[in-house]
């Protein structure tokens, strides 16, 4: 019989090293999970806001989707022969994801606003015509979300 099949050899160094990797790895996950939820981004305080920060960002990209300010405009550029009748105006935040957290601020009384740069494209598509500021506010009284463009000269 050779040495490595042996029946003498009984290999607990090897399962010992084994459970201790296995143990190391499992420390190491946790200690990572750990800093990542402390250093999440999206995290608010629900109760004092009335809703959470994920949720404002969602409820605020709807608004800027369904704004009147860009019905007006489209229909100014249409009027003035420089958007075709077939062609929509839409409206995207223009910030980047972690600016647009940050941009995040906590309103007095509950609630939360937002304040950044929105494209104006046509179709959704091609290089932007230009950026409008948005203005999007969550009233914890009312539990409204409301945003709007701000056009020039009060379009």
């Amino acid at each position: 019989m050779s040495e490595l099949t042996s029946s003498k050899r009984h290999g607990n160094l090897g399962r010992t090293l084994l459970w201790v990797a296995i143990l190391l790895s499992v420390l190491l996950l946790g200690f990572v999970t750990a800093l990542t939820i402390r250093a999440n981004p999206y995290v608010s305080d629900r109760e004092a806001n009335g809703i959470s920060k994920f949720k404002f960002l969602e409820a605020c990209k709807e608004q800027l989707a369904e704004d009147e300010q860009l019905a007006s405009l489209q229909g100014l550029l249409q009027q003035s022969g420089q958007l075709r009748a077939g062609q929509r105006l839409t409206a995207q935040i223009a910030a980047e994801p972690a600016d647009l957290v940050g941009s995040v601020q906590t309103a007095q009384g509950g609630g939360w606003t937002l304040n950044v740069p929105a494209n104006i494209q046509v179709d959704g598509r091609g290089v932007p015509l230009g950026q409008l500021p948005f203005e999007c506010t969550h009233n914890k009284a009312q539990n409204r979300t409301t945003g709007q463009l701000q056009l020039p000269g009060g379009i």
